[in-house]
Order: C-alpha cells, then sequence, then structure tokens
C-alpha cells in the first residue's frame, strides 16, 4: 500500500489557508504558477460565488502525488458562516494544519479549529503563515501559541532574523538553515540577531522529541546528538498522539518553506487510521484500514450542481470502491449501482480506477447518499460516524421576487440543503412562511445569490412572523342567536355559553344543559363551531388556546334549528364572549443554552437581558467556556446570534427550544396587534 497521508487546512477566515493550499501545488509540481485570491484563479475556490466574493465558502479536494506519497488536502473555508466545510474536512483527513498569520497572532478561528481536531484525537500541525509581511514577528505568534495551547507546541521552521529581518529559516529536523530564491532553497550559514533566544527554542525541539520515546529519552539525556532518523521517528510519534504539535514559519504567498512543511507532511503525518462503526445489531465494531476487506466509507461531502451533476466525495476506510459496484446505504437500506468515479482538484475530475483504504476520492451521479451517509458492502452493513454538522441558528423567511414561483424556490432550496447540510428549510404552517435557517447572514445571502446564478429564481429574505398565541383572563357568559328566515325552511340556533381561563392549549367543551334546551344532537355542531373560532383569536387573529366553553342553555326550532345553525350561534357566542373575557396576547419563549468564552460572558448577559431575557444559570463547560441557560422572547432572538458571534468573536455557540408561552408585555403586545391590522 502507498504513502497516503489526508491533511485538511483549517483555521480562521482571510489568514491563507487557500494561499497556502495553492502554494503546496506548486512546490509538489502539480501547477506552473500560484494562482491569488485576488485575482479569482485559485485552483481551491473555482465556485462562481467565491471567486465573486474573494472568499472561500465551501471545502475543496486537492488530490496530488509529492515525491513518493499520495496527498490529500482539504482546504477550509474560514467564515463562521461556513463552518460546515471545516467540519468536512476534519471528518475526511486525519491530520489538521491550522494556519495562524505570523502578522497577527492566533485568532478565533484557528483557536476553534485547534480543539475541534484535538477532541477528534486528530494530528495538529500549526503554520505561521504571512512570514514575508514585514510586520511578521513569527516569535511573537509562537509565544502567544504557548500562552493559550500549552508547551505542545514544538518548532520545527524557524525564521533566521539577521539585521532585524528574516534572512532565511532553520530546519531543526536537519538542522540546516536555508535562504529561498523562490521557492527553490539553498544550504546558507547565517548568524542570527539573538543567538541566546535561538539556542533556546532550539532546545524545546530537542526536548520535545526527545520526550515522545524512552529510547530517544535516553539518548537526549546522555548527551548523544539526536539523527535526522531520531527527530523524525520522535515527531511522527508525538504528532500522531497529539503529544507534540509541530510549528512552522513560511510565507504561503511565495512558497518560500513550503517545501519543508511538505516533508514533514510525508514523513511525520499520520496515515489513515481504523474506526469503529456500529454493525446492523447496533454493535460497536472495528473497520480496519485493509483494502481487501469489505468496503467501508463515509461520504463527507455534497456538491449538488445543475451544471456539473451530483458529485459525492468519500473516504474509504476499508475495502476498495469501484464503479460497477452495488453498495448499500445503512441509513436507507437502499443498494445502489456505483458510477464513475473520479479524484479531484479543485473542480477538475480525473477518472479513477478505484479508490482503496485509506484514500480520498467522489463519485458523479449518485443519487441516494447524502452527506454523514455510510457506504459499505451489502454483505457486511456498519455505519460510520458522519459529519459534525453545526447547527443553524440564524433564521429568515424567504419570499419569491415572482408570483407562482414558491415551489421553484422549495426545490432549489432542496438542493442547496443537500449541498450545505448547516442549512434548514421548512414551511411553517401557522405562519405561512417559507423559512431558511443557517449559520448566519453571509451564508443566507450567498444562498440567495445561488438560487439566482444557478437555479435562475430570484428570492427575497424578510425577519420571520411569530407565531403568537391569544387567551382570556375572566370568566364571561355569553349568547350566541342565529336566526336567518329566507323562502321555506329557515335557520334558528340559540347558545348561552360560559367562557372561562383554563390551563389547557386545546378547546375543553362542557355543557350543562338541562330541560332539554338545546338538543344532545346539536352539541357537536357546537363544539366544532367553537373549535373553529379557536383559530383566530379577537385581538390579532392569532390561535386561542386556554379556553372552557361550558354550554349551558339556549333555544330551538323543530323546524328550522340545524347543525349549521348551532355551528353558526357558537361562533357568535365566542365573537362576543371572548372579546368581554379580557383578552391577551401570548409570546413564545425559548429555552436559550449559550456557550462562550469566559471573557465574553458578561457582555453575553447584558446582551440577553437586552431582549428581555432571564438568565436562569450559569455553569462552567471546561476548557475557559461558560454554559448559559436563560429564557428569551422569541420575538427578540433573531439577531441574536449576529451578537454572540461579535461579543464571542465566533468563539461562542447556542441552541434553543420552546420553552412555554407566557403573557406579552402591554407595549409588546398593543404592536403586534397594530402591525396585523395593517396586514389585514
Amino acid at each position: 500500500m502507498s504513502i497516503v497521508k489526508n491533511v485538511a487546512v483549517v483555521g480562521h477566515a482571510s489568514k491563507g489557508k487557500t494561499t497556502l493550499a495553492e502554494a503546496m501545488l506548486y512546490v509538489a509540481g502539480v501547477t506552473e504558477r500560484m494562482g491569488k485570491i485576488a485575482d479569482g484563479n485559485t485552483v481551491s475556490d473555482s465556485d462562481a460565488e467565491e471567486k465573486k466574493r474573494k472568499v472561500s465558502i465551501s471545502s475543496s479536494l486537492l488530490q496530488f502525488t509529492y515525491k513518493d506519497a499520495k496527498i490529500n488536502i482539504v482546504d477550509t473555508p474560514g467564515l463562521f458562516d461556513f463552518a460546515v466545510g471545516p467540519a468536512e474536512g476534519l471528518r475526511a483527513a486525519d491530520s489538521a494544519i491550522v494556519v495562524v498569520s505570523a502578522r497577527s497572532g492566533l485568532a478565533a478561528g484557528a483557536e476553534k479549529a485547534f480543539k475541534g481536531a484535538g477532541k477528534k484525537g486528530m494530528a495538529r500541525i500549526v503554520v505561521t503563515s504571512k512570514m514575508d509581511d514585514e510586520r511578521a514577528d513569527f516569535y511573537k505568534a509562537f509565544n502567544g501559541l504557548v500562552a493559550k495551547f500549552g508547551t505542545t507546541m514544538c518548532p520545527v521552521v524557524v525564521p533566521v532574523i539577521c539585521g532585524g529581518k528574516v534572512a532565511g529559516y532553520y530546519n531543526m529536523i536537519d538542522d540546516t538553515t536555508y535562504t529561498y530564491d523562490g521557492v527553490k532553497k539553498t544550504k546558507a550559514d547565517l548568524t542570527p540577531d539573538d543567538e541566546a533566544r535561538f539556542e533556546a527554542i532550539k532546545a524545546v525541539f530537542a526536548e520535545a522529541v526527545a520526550g515522545t520515546d524512552d529510547e530517544l529519552m535516553e539518548k537526549y539525556f546522555d548527551g548523544e546528538e539526536l539523527t535526522v532518523e531520531d527527530k523524525i521517528k520522535g515527531l511522527a510519534i508525538g504528532t500522531a498522539q497529539g503529544t507534540v504539535v509541530p510549528v512552522f514559519a513560511l510565507s504561503g504567498l511565495t512558497g518560500v518553506g513550503v517545501d519543508m512543511l511538505m516533508d514533514f507532511i510525508k514523513d511525520c503525518c499520520p496515515a489513515p487510521k481504523s474506526e469503529y462503526a456500529i454493525d446492523a445489531d447496533g454493535e460497536p465494531v472495528e473497520i480496519s484500514v485493509d483494502e481487501n476487506a469489505p468496503l467501508a466509507a463515509v461520504c463527507f461531502k455534497t456538491v449538488a450542481d445543475p451544471f456539473i451533476g451530483k458529485l459525492n466525495y468519500f473516504k474509504v476506510i476499508s475495502g476498495k470502491l469501484a464503479q460497477g459496484m452495488t453498495v448499500t446505504n445503512p441509513r436507507t437500506g437502499e443498494s445502489e449501482r456505483v458510477g464513475k468515479v473520479v479524484t479531484m482538484l479543485g473542480a477538475k475530475q480525473t477518472d479513477a480506477k478505484e479508490i482503496v483504504a485509506g484514500e480520498i476520492g467522489a463519485v458523479v451521479k449518485l443519487d441516494g447518499f447524502k452527506t454523514g451517509d455510510t457506504m459499505c458492502d451489502p454483505s457486511k452493513v456498519v455505519t460510520l460516524d458522519g459529519v459534525a454538522v453545526p447547527t443553524a441558528c440564524y433564521s429568515m423567511a424567504i419570499t419569491s421576487d415572482k408570483k407562482g414561483d414558491e415551489e421553484k424556490i422549495a426545490n432549489a432550496v432542496q438542493k442547496l440543503v443537500e449541498e450545505d447540510p448547516s442549512l434548514n428549510y421548512k414551511v411553517n404552517n401557522e405562519t405561512h412562511q417559507a423559512i431558511i435557517s443557517g449559520l448566519g447572514e453571509q451564508q443566507i445571502d450567498v444562498c440567495l445569490s445561488k438560487l439566482a446564478a444557478k437555479y435562475n429564481v430570484k428570492a427575497n429574505i424578510e425577519k420571520p412572523r411569530v407565531a403568537y398565541r391569544e387567551t382570556i383572563t375572566r370568566k364571561v357568559t355569553a349568547q350566541g342567536r342565529h336566526k336567518k328566515q329566507s323562502g321555506g325552511h329557515g335557520q334558528f340556533g340559540d347558545v348561552f355559553i360560559e367562557f372561562e381561563p383554563y390551563d389547557t392549549q386545546e378547546l375543553i367543551f362542557a355543557e350543562r344543559v338541562v330541560g332539554g334546551s338545546v338538543p344532545k344532537n346539536f352539541f357537536p355542531a357546537v363544539e366544532k363551531g367553537l373549535q373553529e373560532s379557536m383559530k383566530k383569536g379577537v385581538l390579532a387573529g392569532y390561535p386561542m388556546v386556554g379556553v372552557k366553553a361550558t354550554l349551558f342553555d339556549g333555544s330551538y326550532h323543530p323546524v328550522d334549528s340545524s347543525e349549521m345553525a348551532f355551528k353558526m350561534a357558537a361562533s357568535l357566542a365566542f365573537k362576543s364572549g371572548i372579546a368581554d373575557a379580557g383578552p391577551i396576547l401570548l409570546e413564545p419563549i425559548l429555552t436559550l443554552n449559550a456557550v462562550c468564552n469566559d471573557e465574553a460572558m458578561g457582555d453575553v448577559i447584558g446582551d440577553i437581558n437586552k431582549r428581555r431575557g432571564r438568565v436562569l444559570g450559569m455553569t462552567p463547560n471546561g476548557d475557559g467556556m461558560q454554559e448559559i441557560v436563560a429564557e428569551v422572547p422569541e420575538s427578540e432572538m433573531t439577531t441574536f446570534s449576529t451578537s454572540m458571534r461579535q461579543i464571542t468573536q465566533g468563539r461562542g455557540s447556542f441552541t434553543t427550544e420552546f420553552s412555554r408561552y407566557e403573557r406579552c408585555p402591554e407595549h409588546i403586545a398593543q404592536k403586534v396587534i397594530a402591525e396585523s391590522s395593517i396586514e389585514d
């Protein structure tokens, strides 16, 4: 089996991830020149929206050979609105390159990515890119990493500062300083400005590497020099175990130092490893990386494009994936024949004979699979872990620009949801609005652009309506009398009903009619009239709750009375009675679970209070995070995701769920009632 290395490039937005990926392709000889984001000609950012916005919005797979290794790079977006990209990359890869700017240091996105990869037990490498910038300060950035993540940080390639400027790069592995002409390196003999600091950082490296293995530790304490092979062995062990996090100084823009990172990936990054899956009986089973075992692969990304068709990206854990095979999807229980199998270089497809265990590839036009699904051999059905899709927390109502385009929009949005599972689309039957939910404003904006460009439908968004309720606060009695005379039989129904507040969501109907003033056969008609009236309250037309209605008297006509007449009479009693029963508006209250960094907690609580929220409690969540539980009116939550992101710099997250309805404050209720009368 050939050497396979699967690596995700992750980090904060605009810190050089795509630029680094572009340099890796160039250094590997895959491309003849390095594309630039500003010019819209990078291999990774091939989507029209990415070129237009000059930023990555989805993950991109770059597959190539470097020396004797097959390298699979998943370049991921850094904007928090497109967090499904890093989730896809971390599912497919075995190692994560966390990109940090040598100029601005550790940013929130890099911190999140570093922790996310750590939770998955992945090998992590930190790259301090942008070393070409004259304001770059590697040592300051490195000290910031140590302060945040501890002494697992291990410098591998560091800049040599001479005369206050970067004169070359020192590689700890081969104990050599290099200068660069373009991407071509030459050995050099340079004396750094601060020799004491330089020697200290070399000692940090030697101690970190020696600490990974007893034999190396013994050698180190005996004062023996560690060989290149020793260092590679120690780095490979430490990186795989997570006890060592190698740090590289380089420039993605110029390609300087990228070759040393590539050599490290080839020599030291862990190979694909076995995983646990759930078998058909619900029991855990180990799936080893063996190309002769039954097929087990996970779909980590889906592209559903009207121009190029559907494309499912798979990481094969065991077995082989080849065209013509019959495979099973445990989620659906359906089997399907595999079409064309390809490898990817951005948007470019290359036909592949097969994808073997440990490798990554894509399958063209596979109907029954979506992101997170397992593909397996029908003889051994197993379910692998899917993709950790972030929860949608920002919702807007989506409307068509042209009447009659609603169905077109619904179908097109479903395609976008297939591509990006962090999006949700549903129709709220109560407010009659189509709701699109995602991770933030930019993601929804991209969706609207894609709808127009790819599916030729123009859509707009607006604030979603809140599903209020109405109820009553006091007991009243009311008469409903329906009398209509026209040629022949007339219509007559007469009821007296007592309405009172009651702790229930549904209407409670009772009767205490004596003496047959309303015949029993008309009771169901009275109840039906009341049930239909409950659908629309008297204040703002919202559904009624918390009402008990007791029929206690009335009268009828032996000829003119009918079910319809009594239904109408009940409806009239409802309208007059409810209006006198102290009707009030109820608003939906959500339970909010917000997780934020310690230093942002006070501001998050302040924001919750501004939204009429009540904080119920706070609990330390470990790793410098706090969990806040609160109750907040739904009407105040529309912009919370934006505020939360700003306050926590993207470190925070939250979920909400419906709790209950409670009385709406009078000033809010008056506004809602006024708006409903305008809509009517």
